[in-house]
C-alpha cells in the first residue's frame, strides 16, 4: 500500500502520491486506474451508442478449459478479457477495479477501428484510396506527406520520418504527445494541437509505398482527413458508422487536443464487450441482422490484399518471429486457411478476430512497459491456446 494507506484516487482529495495525473497516467501503478478512467485525466469527446439498439449478448457454453485462461490472465497486468464464440459470451473477467461498463483505452487498437470506419467513407465515395492525401488536406503540401496516397497511409507505407520511441523524454514524440494533450506542458511550452503538429512533419525516410513504417501521427492525420471529407467530427463518425448501428452496449469516447482534434491513433476508449462486438461484426461480414454496417468487400480486402513484401522490409518483422503476414487498413493479418486478424496497442491492448472459428477476443492490460517482446509473446501464445481449444 502507498503512503496514504488508501487505494489510488481514493480520499477527498486523494493523497498526492496516490493521484493519477497527466504526468504519470501511463506508468504503474497509476495506469491500472487511469486506463479505464482516461476522461478524468484528458479531455475527450463522447462516441455515442444507441440505447434503443443494444445487441444483447447471450451466454455460451464453449469449453475453454484447454486454453488455461488463468495462466493467460495471470501472466500479465490484465484489466479485462472478453471472449465471444459464435456471437455468444463464453468468457468475461475484469481486474483492477474495472467493470463491464468501464471504457478502457485501446491505444493503437484505435487505429484498427479507424480503419473499419474508413471503409464506409470509401463505399460512399467520400474518400478514394488512390487519391493523394493533399487532395483533402492541402495544408500538408509542404510536408513529408506530399505525394502519399490514402491507401499508403492506411497501410503504414508513408515515408514519414518519425521515431516511435515510447520511452523518449525529449524529441518529436514528446512534442507529439504534448500536442495531443497526453503529456503536460513544460514551462515555456506553447499549447499546440495535432493539426499544427502535422504541418511540421517535413523529414522523410524515402519513397512512399515501399516499406511498412509505423508512425502514429499518420493515423491522426487520417482522422482529420475523414472529418474534412465528411464534414463530421471523428467521434461522431465512429458513433454513426459503427458503434450505434452495431449495437454497442455503452458509449465510448476518444481523447481530443486543445481544439477538439481526435487522437485517432490511440485515444479511443471502449468497453471490452463493445470491442469484442467489433470483432464479431467482422466475423459476420460487416453486417448485423441483414443490415450492412462495414462493407464486406472492405473486410475481405483487409484479409486478402495486404503487401507482404512491404511488411518484410518493415520495422515490425522481428516482433512476430519473421512470420509471413501483412498490415492492411490498420490491421495486422496472419493469413492462411484459418487467418488471424488483430489490432495491437501499447501497454497490452488487443482485439483478435478468427473468422473461421467465429472467435473474437478483446484483451485489455495495464503493463508498465509500452512495448515488450515478453508480454507480446505471452499474449500470442495464449491466443493460440484459445484457438486450439475450439475445433474448426
Amino acid at each position: 500500500m502507498k503512503g496514504s494507506d488508501m487505494p489510488l484516487m481514493q480520499g477527498f482529495p486523494p493523497a498526492p502520491e496516490d493521484r493519477a495525473t497527466l504526468a504519470n497516467w501511463r506508468t504503474q501503478p497509476f495506469n491500472a486506474w487511469a486506463f479505464h478512467h482516461v476522461r478524468e485525466v484528458i479531455p475527450s469527446a463522447e462516441i455515442r451508442n444507441d440505447p434503443a439498439n443494444v445487441r444483447v449478448l447471450a451466454q455460451g457454453d464453449t469449453d475453454l478449459s484447454g486454453a488455461d485462461l488463468d495462466q493467460a490472465i495471470g501472466g500479465m497486468s490484465n484489466d479485462a478479457l472478453v471472449i465471444l464464440h459464435k456471437g455468444r459470451l463464453v468468457h468475461e473477467s475484469y481486474r483492477n477495479g474495472m467493470t463491464r461498463r468501464d471504457p478502457h483505452i485501446l491505444m493503437s487498437v484505435s487505429k484498427s477501428v479507424l480503419g473499419l470506419v474508413m471503409g464506409t467513407l470509401v463505399e460512399r465515395g467520400e474518400v478514394t484510396v488512390d487519391d493523394l492525401l493533399t487532395k483533402y488536406l492541402p495544408e500538408l503540401s509542404g510536408t513529408a506527406y506530399a505525394g502519399a496516397t490514402v491507401r499508403q497511409a492506411l497501410d503504414m507505407q508513408v515515408g514519414l520520418l518519425f521515431e516511435e520511441d515510447y520511452t523518449a523524454t525529449t524529441g518529436v514524440i514528446v512534442d507529439y504527445r504534448k500536442a495531443a494533450n497526453w503529456n503536460p506542458l513544460a514551462p515555456g511550452d506553447a499549447a499546440g494541437d495535432l493539426r499544427s503538429f502535422q504541418e511540421r512533419l517535413s523529414d522523410s525516410t524515402g519513397p512512399h509505398g515501399q516499406t511498412f513504417y509505423y508512425a502514429s501521427p499518420v493515423t491522426d492525420m487520417l482522422a482529420w482527413l475523414m472529418e474534412r471529407a465528411t464534414g463530421v467530427r471523428f467521434a461522431d463518425l465512429v458513433s454513426q458508422r459503427l458503434l450505434a448501428p452495431m449495437g454497442a452496449e455503452t458509449p465510448g469516447y476518444i481523447t481530443v487536443d486543445r481544439i477538439g482534434g481526435a487522437r485517432g491513433a490511440g485515444g479511443m476508449c471502449l468497453t471490452a464487450r463493445d470491442l469484442a462486438l467489433i470483432g464479431q461484426l467482422m466475423i459476420e461480414g460487416g453486417a448485423r441482422d441483414g443490415v450492412q454496417i462495414i462493407p464486406k468487400s472492405w473486410i475481405d480486402d483487409i484479409v486478402t490484399q495486404g503487401d507482404n513484401a512491404a511488411w518484410q522490409r518493415g520495422d515490425f518483422l522481428d516482433k512476430f518471429e519473421n512470420q509471413q503476414m501483412h498490415y492492411r487498413s490498420k490491421w495486422y493479418v496472419h493469413p492462411g486457411e484459418t487467418p488471424l486478424i488483430h489490432g495491437l496497442g501499447i501497454h497490452g491492448q488487443f482485439l483478435f478476430v478468427d473468422p473461421v472459428r467465429e472467435l473474437s477476443i478483446a484483451w485489455f492490460s495495464s503493463e508498465n512497459a509500452p512495448t515488450d517482446q515478453g508480454w507480446l509473446d505471452h499474449v500470442m501464445n495464449s491466443v493460440a491456446r484459445i484457438r486450439a481449444a475450439i475445433p474448426i
